[in-house]
């Protein structure tokens, strides 16, 4: 089932897709045009989530929050429920202060986070998701208010779940991680062009050592290693995704030539660039 709301006049776009035989999002191909955030439910048995072609564990009764720009399909796509929207219909970089996601659950956090649902958790899915089809079936003018209330209420449900099962509170503080996710959005709008720690240190009106000192609580990532990884993930996609050049691919992620991010992509991934395509064509 494929339920959607979508505004004509300000093109907010929200999804609520379950039993469904096809579950799947091509970011560089058909779906490009679709700027939507996925918040992903398996309700069955474990199985495997393909993210950009690489195979994860996706254990029964857990939530995935899936990025923008992320291509994906499921194993078993008919025991997934999965909420889609547009920031024209929910913007939670507007509403961060509300439900303090941005940079967390999505956006680049520095890790897959596959959260648990205790049956208490599952019970509040399920009536957030039993609310959210009675709204499909009801055509007035608050129609699309009362679903992103509900959206707002599944954020903050399953940000409060990852807070608790992927942080320590007592290392890392409400205020502290507050500056590690607004480091991370900060990497998703810039890393194209901005390479170095001190542009998103001054930013944030922190030095890049206190970046450090607190990715070294939040993971084993330095903020440095962040902005690289980042870039290297999006090389990928456009080099597996798309027909651009290496040179076209420097080029759009800001480096000055393609011998420049040749030797970056070699240093991070061990590939040459010409290796790293025939093995996707091979993989293929």
């Amino acid at each position: 089932m494929i339920n959607q709301f979508h505004n004509e006049q300000t093109n907010a776009l929200f999804r609520l897709v379950y039993d469904e035989a096809v579950l799947d999002r091509a970011f560089y191909g058909r779906d490009h045009k679709d700027k939507l955030l996925t918040i992903a439910w398996n309700r069955g048995a474990d199985q495997k989530i393909m993210i950009d072609n690489v195979a994860y564990d996706f254990p029964a009764n857990t939530i995935h929050c899936l990025m923008v720009s992320e291509s994906f399909h499921f194993e078993n796509p008919a025991t997934i429920v999965a909420w889609q929207f547009s920031r024209d219909f929910y913007c939670i970089v507007d509403h961060d202060k509300e439900v303090s996601c941005v940079g967390f659950i999505f956006y680049g956090p520095p890790l897959k986070m596959f959260i648990r649902l205790s049956d208490a958790d599952q019970k509040k899915a399920d009536m957030i998701l039993q609310m959210l089809q009675d709204e499909f079936d009801t055509h007035d003018y608050i129609q699309g208010e009362m679903m992103q209330v509900l959206l707002k209420r599944l954020i903050i449900i399953v940000t409060r779940l990852a807070k608790d099962q992927f942080i320590n509170e007592k290392e890392l503080p409400g205020e502290k991680l507050d500056i590690v996710r607004k480091y991370n959005f900060l990497v998703e709008s810039h890393y194209r062009t901005q390479h170095q720690v001190k542009f998103y240190a001054d930013q944030l009106y922190k030095s890049p050592k206190t970046l450090s000192n607190l990715f070294a609580l939040y993971n084993h990532k330095s903020p440095l290693l962040i902005i690289q990884e980042r870039i290297i993930m999006e090389a990928k996609r456009l080099l597996f995704y798309t027909d651009k050049t290496a040179k076209e691919v420097a080029y759009e992620l800001g480096f000055e030539d393609s011998g420049t991010f040749g030797k970056f992509f070699r240093r991070h991934t061990g590939l040459s660039i010409t290796d790293f395509k025939k093995m996707t064509v091979a993989a293929d």
